[in-house]
């Protein structure tokens, strides 16, 4: 239907890729596991064969910069996608613990404001914080650490420090990041 045509063979070796007709391919695509033969036949496919576009698959992410300057248009890094698609997977925690004090029934953790939280903006003073709760520390990007007040106004990428018992954790985080 698309006029492609898979063929078995050595994709490196001239004779196989005349057998098949690159020469009329518009595209050559190159996607066995190792990276020497996809460049070693994306090559052959551009120069000999003057075919305008030649993807590779990559296995090792960093022979990507080396396929661009050899001049393949288009690398696949078959490592990169799994690491995209196992990000997506890993949920994400807002809140870090840092330090438990069981025997006062504490933790200290970290929550990172992000630039789209409700709480940017805001005095600490507006914020329901969880009962028994205590921000203690601010630490903000190029500047000195800040103990805040209540007037003190949240910015986004604060990093918060705070003191609190096991069950608020929820609680906090919704309260700093607003949602």
């Amino acid at each position: 239907e698309l006029g492609s045509v898979c063929v078995r063979g050595d994709g490196c070796e001239v004779a196989t890729l005349t057998e098949v007709g690159t020469g009329r391919a518009d595209m050559f695509i190159a996607v066995t596991g190792d990276d020497e033969d996809n460049l070693v036949a994306c090559q052959v496919a551009k120069h000999k064969f003057n075919v305008p576009q030649t993807i590779a698959r990559i296995s090792n992410p960093k022979n990507e910069a080396i396929f661009k300057t050899l001049g393949i248009d288009v690398t696949v890094s078959s490592t990169n996608i799994i690491l995209e698609h196992i990000e997506e997977e890993v949920p994400t925690h807002p809140l870090t613990h840092l330090l438990d004090i069981r025997d006062k029934g504490l933790e200290i953790v970290e929550v990172k404001i992000p630039p789209n939280a409700t709480t940017v903006g805001k005095a600490v003073k507006e914020l329901p914080l969880p009962q028994g709760s205590v921000l203690s520390l601010i630490i903000r990007s190029q500047q000195k650490p800040i103990v805040p007040t209540a007037n003190t106004i949240l910015q986004a990428e604060d990093q918060i420090i705070a003191a609190i018992t096991p069950e608020s954790e929820e609680a906090l985080r919704t309260a700093l990041r607003g949602f």
